[in-house]
């Protein structure tokens, strides 16, 4: 009977081991870091957001398109169950994570783009719980989401777009590209480098009608000085696309906040030609700006380089 327990034993602890190891492949949900720093903590929790603004060259429609991009970072409680901001009740399941709001604005001939983005990444170093974007433009719009939830993003899209119209899918949580921007705020030293799985930008799918899938692509690490971007050492996070014939390279400050200085986006047309959209920083500020809705508050903009 004894060895019978054992062999019985043996063959749950194997089972289990082999469950955790598929869980450890699929999926990022139960992804643990290190606390973040205290100075981490100091600035992050002041109360203020940190915006940035990019001068924008968007490629489009095989020409550059000048415009605006502006990335808001800030921290704020998220209920983990419905995936929402928290705004009272109970704190049983409740998250501190940081925001990043994505947003872009460009004109093509008469007609704007508007396309905002909102992530929110866990501070304790799970994997990004809720990814939204919204583009609008004047031939119609669209909405896209991503829920992490037991292994799996459920996604959803609404589109304007007959071959895109309404879907729900499921994908595996794989790194999302958009997780990528506040990773590099949080810990940059954990980004992760060679051949990777990756689920790609949902502005980039929705501006070229791409299906939302899994992807291959290969990441490196890099090291930089450039005046003109910033007096600081640099860090640059390249991801370069196996099938999408697509390059994105961010850079940011090597030192801690990690600000970002730029961003590239290149890639190739059904013509074989190479199309860049860049995005420069101009103007940065630390505000606690959803308060700041009066007529007096129009002043911010003038700070943040909007005319």
């Amino acid at each position: 009977m004894h060895s019978i327990e054992r062999f019985q034993k043996t063959v749950l602890i194997l089972l289990t081991l082999i469950t955790l190891g598929c869980a450890d492949v699929n999926s990022q949900e139960n992804k643990k870091s290190g606390p973040v720093s205290q100075e981490w903590k100091d600035y992050w929790y002041s109360g203020r957001a940190e915006l940035t603004r990019y001068k924008l060259e968007q490629s489009r429609y095989g020409e550059i398109h000048e415009g605006d991009a502006v990335l808001v970072f800030v921290t704020e409680d998220f209920r983990t169950d419905k995936q929402v901001k928290f705004e009272g009740g109970s704190r049983n399941n409740v998250k501190s994570v940081l925001k990043l709001n994505n947003t872009k604005r460009f004109w093509t001939g008469i007609y704007p783009y508007s396309l905002i983005t909102s992530s929110f990444s866990p501070v304790d170093g799970q994997a990004t719980l809720k990814v939204s974007t919204s583009a609008q433009e004047w031939c119609g719009h669209s909405y896209s989401q991503l829920n992490l939830r037991n292994g799996k993003y459920n996604g959803l899209l609404h589109s304007y777009f007959q071959n895109e119209a309404d879907q729900e899918f499921s994908l595996n949580a794989v790194l999302l590209e958009d997780e990528v921007w506040a990773q590099i705020r949080m810990r940059p030293q954990d980004l992760p480098t060679g051949d990777i799985q990756i689920i790609p930008g949902t502005q980039f799918l929705r501006l070229n009608h791409q299906d939302f899938k899994v992807e291959n692509a290969t990441a490196r690490k890099s090291k930089l000085r450039d005046a003109d971007l910033s007096p600081k050492a640099l860090t640059q996070y390249s991801i370069d696309y196996k099938n999408l014939n697509r390059t994105l390279v961010i850079t940011f400050e090597t030192a801690f906040p990690h600000t970002i200085v730029a961003w590239e986006e290149q890639e190739t047309g059904r013509n074989g030609a190479t199309y860049t959209t860049r995005a420069t920083r101009t103007h940065e500020v630390k505000s606690p700006y959803w308060g700041q809705n009066s007529l007096a508050d129009s002043v911010m903009r003038k700070r943040l380089g909007f005319k």
